[in-house]
C-alpha cells in the first residue's frame, strides 16, 4: 500500500532516516553507575569494572558521556579505596 506521499509504503521510514539512539551511551551510564557504587561497596570490584566499561565506551564506542564516566569511575574508585581506609 502506497501513501500519496513519495509513494514510499506506509508505516517505512525512508532510507537514511535516523534510527532511536536511545542506546548511544549505555556503557558510560553503566560506568558511572558502578563508579558510584564503587564509593560505598568493593570500590577494588566496582570502580575498575567502572573504568574498564568507559574506556570501551570511549575507545570502541566513542560515546559522548565517556569522558565523564571515567571520571567519575576514577573518584569512585580512589574514593572508596580511601574512605575504607579510613573507616577500616
Amino acid at each position: 500500500m502506497s501513501t500519496q506521499y513519495g509513494n514510499r509504503p506506509t508505516g517505512q521510514q525512508p532510507h537514511g532516516a535516523p534510527q532511536g539512539t536511545a542506546t548511544g551511551n549505555v556503557l558510560s551510564i553503566i560506568a558511572m553507575v558502578l563508579g558510584v557504587i564503587s564509593l560505598l561497596f568493593l570500590p577494588i570490584v566496582f570502580g575498575v569494572v567502572g573504568l574498564i566499561l568507559a574506556i570501551i565506551a570511549k575507545t570502541v564506542r566513542h560515546e559522548r558521556l565517556a569522558v565523564p564516566a571515567l571520571v567519575v569511575s576514577a573518584v569512585g574508585l580512589v574514593g572508596g579505596m580511601l574512605l575504607g581506609a579510613l573507616l577500616a
